[in-house]
C-alpha cells in the first residue's frame, strides 16, 4: 500500500496543501516548526486514528476553522481509491471511503502506517497508558476488528464505574445490575488481553533483531506482559500487577478475569473504580535483565523506542496481504551517531513506502536520498525526484 497524494485542509498550520509522494524513500525537509511533522501526523491518524503528539483532536484543527479534512489517495498495484477524514472541532468525526460514507472506525481496514517520533521515547521511559495505546494501535492495525471490541469494552467500564459509584446509595438494585456489567467486562476484557499476550509473544524476536540491527550489540532486550487478573493487590498501585512471561489460552483468562473481579469488588465499591482489567495492565521492557524504565540510558531507551517501531512495522509486513505498511520516521537521524544511522538505513530501505522528516537534509543517509520535498512555514516550496 502506497500513498500517492496527500491533501490537507485546514491541518495544523495548513491552509491548502497538496503532495505528490513517489514509491520508495520521501524526504520532507525544513526547519523546525515549518510543518513537516504536520504531514505525516496527518497521515498517522488516518490509520491510528490519533495523533502521536497531542490527546484533542481540537490542536488539529487550524485556528479560525471549524473543522481539518485529511484526504490520501492510496495505491496498490494497478488500484486507487481516496480516504478522507473530517476532523470536526466541535461533533464527531466523519469519514469517506472512495467518496462513500464509512464508520470512522473502519480506517485502519484501509491505510496502515507506523509513524516513530521523538515522543515515542514515552514508551520506555512514561507511564502504562503510553504502552497500553501502542499495543492497542498496533493490535487493531492486525485485526481491524479489535477496534469495535476496545470501544465496546471501554463503553462497558465506563457504565460499570458509574454503578459502582452509585451502588451505596441504591443497595442491592445496582448491585444486580453489576453482575450483568460484569460478563460484558469479562468478554470485551478477556478478548484484549488474548490479543495483547499474544502480540507481546510476537513482538519479541522482531524487537530483539531490530535492536541489535541499530545498536550493534546484544542487549538482551525483552518484552513482558503485566496483567491486573493475575494480581492478589489489583487495588495497589505499584503492586496492581503480576508478570507472566506466557500467552494463555482465553478460558483461562476468563476464569482469572472472573475471579479477580469477585474478590476485587469490596474494594472497588469503596474507590469507584474498576481496578481488574486491560485498563490496568502494562508491558515490562527489559535491557540486560533490568527494567528499561528507570535504568536505560538515553540512547538506549531511544533505541528500545525505535526497535518497537521497526518491530512493529517487520511484524505487519510479515502478515499483510496488501504489502508494507508506510514507515514513517519522523526527525530520527538526528538523535543517532553515524553507525547507528548507517545501520538504520539499511534496515529500512527495501520498504515499498518511507517517509523522513529531517531538519537538515544532510542527517538522513544519502542511500535514503530518494524524492525530495521542501517545507517552510506551512508551503510546500520544492518537490524533487518524484514521477507525478
Amino acid at each position: 500500500m502506497h500513498v500517492r497524494r496527500l491533501n490537507l485542509v485546514d491541518f495544523r498550520n495548513y491552509e491548502n496543501a497538496d503532495l505528490v509522494l513517489a514509491d520508495g524513500v520521501n524526504v520532507l525537509v525544513g526547519s523546525n516548526g515549518q510543518g513537516k511533522t504536520n504531514l505525516v501526523e496527518a497521515l498517522g491518524y488516518l490509520s491510528t486514528l490519533g495523533s502521536h503528539r497531542v490527546s484533542s483532536d481540537l490542536a488539529l484543527v487550524r485556528r479560525g476553522a471549524t473543522s481539518a479534512i485529511v484526504r490520501a489517495l492510496l495505491g496498490n498495484g494497478d488500484r486507487e481509491f481516496l480516504v478522507e477524514l473530517q476532523i470536526n472541532a466541535a461533533s464527531a468525526n466523519k469519514a469517506q471511503v472512495g467518496r462513500s460514507p464509512a464508520k470512522v472506525r473502519d480506517l485502519p481496514r484501509y491505510f496502515s502506517s507506523v509513524l516513530f517520533a521523538p515522543e515515542d521515547m514515552a514508551l520506555v521511559r512514561g507511564d502504562p497508558s503510553g504502552r497500553r495505546r501502542f499495543a492497542d494501535e498496533l493490535l487493531v492495525l492486525r485485526t481491524p476488528r479489535l477496534a469495535g471490541v476496545l470501544s465496546d469494552y471501554d463503553r462497558a467500564l465506563r457504565q460499570r464505574n458509574t454503578l459502582l459509584k452509585t451502588a451505596r446509595a441504591t443497595g442491592a438494585k445496582a448491585l444486580s445490575t453489576l453482575d450483568l456489567w460484569d460478563e460484558r467486562l469479562i468478554d470485551f476484557g478477556s478478548q484484549i488481553i488474548a490479543a495483547r499476550l499474544s502480540l507481546v509473544d510476537d513482538l519479541r524476536p522482531h524487537v530483539a533483531a531490530a535492536y541489535e540491527g541499530i545498536v550493534g550489540a546484544d542487549h538482551r532486550p525483552r518484552l513482558a506482559s503485566q496483567l491486573s487478573i493475575l494480581s492478589q493487590r489489583p487495588d495497589a498501585d505499584e503492586e496492581g500487577t503480576e508478570r507472566t512471561d506466557e500467552t494463555l489460552p482465553i478460558e483461562q483468562i476468563r476464569t482469572h478475569f472472573a475471579e479477580s473481579l469477585a474478590a476485587a469488588r469490596p474494594k472497588e465499591l469503596e474507590r469507584g473504580l474498576t481496578l481488574v482489567g486491560p485498563h490496568r495492565d502494562d508491558i515490562v521492557f527489559e535491557l540486560n535483565g533490568l527494567p528499561a524504565r528507570g535504568y536505560a540510558s538515553h540512547g538506549e531507551s531511544w533505541s528500545f523506542a525505535l526497535s518497537l517501531k521497526l518491530a512493529s512495522a517487520e511484524l505487519l509486513r510479515a502478515e499483510a496481504s496488501a504489502g508494507d505498511p508506510v514507515l514513517i520516521l519522523d526527525d530520527v537521524f538526528a538523535e543517532l551517531d553515524a553507525p547507528r544511522r548507517r545501520r538504520l538505513a539499511a534496515a529500512i530501505q527495501d520498504y515499498e513506502q518511507v517517509l523522513i522528516t529531517s531538519a537538515v537534509a544532510e542527517d538522513v543517509p544519502e542511500i535514503l536520498h530518494g524524492s525530495m520535498v521542501r517545507i517552510q512555514a506551512g508551503r510546500i516550496l520544492e518537490q524533487a525526484g518524484t514521477d507525478g
